[in-house]
């Protein structure tokens, strides 16, 4: 039976995460028992942050012991279900190259998220007074060209955008506006980006990939402060470059199934490196661990926790016109790579 699960030497991490999982809910216990506001006290008992935390504790149990070796005995079946007889459904076996679509779908949650715009503009806290204390909709769509067995070509689209209501109990200034405290506001924060980035693969075996190489980005910010009578609104738009480093590896831990990483992340400060003419600072980290089962030679599905933030601050251009927004997100998505 000790064959069915993962090298047990990975108990003790698990331990170290046990204990880390009770000390948490530890915590939520104690802040919601000094919690005055009893009508909404079962409300805040699981809050972002601390689902952010269970879901990576269930997420770590569920690769520690799933029965790869089980799985493995039924890969048999479930090729019989699905199969169509050809060993990849979008690429001939003889091809030089290989094409793969990849898709994810479930939820975001902000674990942290500020703004300010304006040297005189209030910092304005999403989760707290701005509804972003929920989760969201979280979809992902990836292509993927591989060629000659080590260059890859990812092109990635993320959409981002946020719609929520607020009813702030201070007065909100937004560069030169002014929203009065009280007032209902309707909020929208968009950062939907596209990404094309080079990987070159270091693995010789097609089961398995280390791979390094560079990302170009394109973000398409909307931000959007608006009064529910829509007297009062201040919007900010931008687009512009971000280039990123990247790393994806993946390996099989069984017949069938297989664990993957990918990470894009960059750094920036000074008007030299980001190219501002003031003095600027931006960062980003975009790092997914995922659990991924191979249901037939060319459809794969993965389990998918990602943590994605960054943000910047700084004046770009004009020197009266400040900006500062830094987020933290994680969110759980199932996805499907189809070649």
């Amino acid at each position: 039976m000790i064959d069915n699960y993962l090298p047990l030497l990975r108990i003790k991490k698990f331990c170290g995460a046990a204990d880390f999982f009770k000390s948490s809910l530890t915590k939520i216990y104690k802040t919601n028992m000094l919690n005055k506001k009893g009508v909404n006290m079962n409300i805040k008992l699981y809050n972002v942050k601390n689902l952010f935390v269970l879901f990576l504790f269930f997420f770590s149990v569920f690769i520690l012991f799933i029965p790869t070796k089980a799985l493995a005995e039924n890969r048999e079946s479930v090729q019989i279900s699905f199969s169509t007889g050809r060993k990849y459904l979008l690429n001939r076996e003889d091809s030089w190259y290989r094409f793969k679509l990849g898709y994810e779908k479930g939820f975001l949650g902000f674990i942290d998220h500020t703004i300010q715009f304006g040297t005189n503009g209030t910092k304005f806290n999403y989760i707290d007074e701005g509804g972003q204390n929920v989760l969201f909709p979280f979809s992902r769509m990836t292509a993927d060209l591989k060629m000659n067995k080590r260059h890859n070509l990812t092109f990635l689209i993320q959409p981002f955008e946020i719609f929520t209501s607020a009813l702030p109990e201070r007065d909100i200034i937004v560069e030169d506006v002014t929203f009065p405290e009280g007032m209902p506001l309707n909020l929208k924060y968009g950062f939907t980006f596209y990404r094309l980035s080079y990987l070159y693969d270091f693995q010789r075996e097609s089961n398995k990939e280390f791979s390094i190489g560079l990302s170009f980005q394109i973000r398409n910010a909307s931000i959007v402060f608006e009064s529910a009578d829509g007297e009062l609104i201040s919007i900010n738009n931008n687009i512009g470059p971000v280039p990123i480093l990247k790393f994806r590896w993946q390996r099989p831990i069984g017949e069938s199934t297989w664990i993957g990483s990918e990470i894009d992340g960059f750094y920036a400060s000074g008007r030299y490196i980001t190219g501002s003419e003031n003095d600027f600072e931006g960062a980003i980290v975009d790092a997914s661990l995922r659990l991924g089962f191979e249901l037939t030679s060319y459809l794969n599905t993965f389990l998918n926790l990602r943590y994605l933030g960054g943000g910047a601050s700084g004046t770009e251009e004009d020197e009266n016109k400040y900006t500062d927004n830094w987020l933290k997100t994680f969110s759980v998505s199932l996805g499907f790579y189809l070649q």
